[in-house]
C-alpha cells in the first residue's frame, strides 16, 4: 500500500505561508469545524496520498475505514482564457509583481490584481468549492475532503505557484507571459515628449531618446586646477581738501561771512 502524506504541522494550525494561511483561514470560515478538525487529523496521520494538481481540480486518494482508498476531487470554477490574459497583462505592467513573480515569489498583494479583475485567487465560500468523494457521507467536506484541503494548503507552502495552476495557469505558462509583457514594455529613454496642453507646462518635443546622442563630456586633463579669477580691486580717487572746501568757501564769501 502506498505510503500516505503526513503534514508537518503535527499541532495547531497548518500552513505557514501567507498564501496556504489565507487558503486555510477562508477555509475555516465557511466549512464544518467538526469534519474539518476529522480532516486535519488524517492529514498528520498520513492517510492521504497520491496528491495531484492540476488546473481547476485537486485529486487524491484517502484511506477510511472501506478496504479501498477512497478517490477525492477537489473542483474550483475555471477563469477562463481571456480573464488570464487580463491578469497577465496587469501582472506584466506593474514592475514591482513582474519582478517579484520571476524570482519565484508570491506578494501578497497579488489577490487585489485579481480581486480589481473580479476575479477570485482563492475560494472564498462554500459554493467556490466544488467537492467530491466516493465515501458515504454526505457531508460538505467530508473529513476525506478536508484532509486533501490540509495537504493541498503544505502543498501551498512548498510551491505557491500550485494556487496559480489550480485556478487554470501554469508557473511556465505565466512567467513566459510576463517576460513577453517585459519585452514587449517600451523603455521610457526611447519615448518621445509630448507637450502637456492639458495642464499648461510645455515640454521639448525633441524627446528623451536624444539624451543618449549627447556626446560625452571632455576628460579633465591631469593635474588640472580650477582657478577662479579674483575681481580687480577697487580704486578710489582721492582729492585734495583744498578742492573739497572751495565750494563752501565761495559760498561763504558771497554771502559776506567770513570763512575763518
Amino acid at each position: 500500500m502506498a505510503e500516505g502524506i503526513k503534514a508537518r504541522n503535527r499541532r495547531g494550525s497548518i500552513g505557514t505561508q501567507w498564501w496556504s494561511r489565507r487558503f486555510i483561514d477562508l477555509l475555516e470560515s465557511f466549512a464544518d469545524t467538526g469534519r474539518l478538525s476529522r480532516g486535519r487529523t488524517y492529514a498528520r496521520k498520513g492517510h492521504v496520498f497520491d496528491l495531484r494538481v492540476a488546473p481547476h481540480e485537486v485529486t487524491a486518494k484517502v484511506r477510511g475505514s472501506a478496504p479501498e482508498p477512497y478517490e477525492v476531487a477537489l473542483g474550483i470554477d475555471a477563469i477562463g482564457e481571456a480573464d488570464w490574459r487580463a491578469v497577465e497583462k496587469e501582472l506584466a505592467s506593474r514592475a514591482v509583481f513582474r519582478a517579484r513573480l520571476l524570482a519565484g515569489e508570491m506578494p501578497p498583494e497579488i489577490e487585489w490584481v485579481f480581486a480589481e479583475l473580479g476575479l477570485a485567487l482563492f475560494p472564498g465560500a462554500a459554493s467556490d468549492l466544488h467537492l467530491m468523494c466516493d465515501c458515504p457521507d454526505w457531508g460538505d467536506p467530508c473529513k476525506h475532503a478536508a484532509a486533501v484541503l490540509y495537504l493541498l494548503a503544505e502543498a501551498f507552502d512548498d510551491n505557491p505557484f500550485l494556487i496559480l495552476q489550480w485556478n487554470g495557469r501554469s508557473r511556465d505558462e505565466l512567467l513566459a507571459a510576463l517576460r513577453r509583457g517585459a519585452e514587449a514594455e517600451p523603455d521610457p529613454l526611447d519615448l518621445a515628449d509630448e507637450p502637456l496642453t492639458a495642464t499648461g507646462f510645455w515640454a521639448p518635443p525633441s524627446g528623451l531618446a536624444h539624451l543618449r546622442e549627447r556626446p560625452p563630456a571632455p576628460p579633465v586633463p591631469p593635474g588640472f586646477v580650477l582657478q577662479v579669477a579674483a575681481p580687480p580691486p577697487v580704486r578710489i580717487r582721492r582729492r585734495p581738501l583744498a578742492d573739497v572746501l572751495a565750494p563752501v568757501y565761495e559760498a561763504l564769501a558771497e554771502s559776506g561771512r567770513d570763512p575763518e
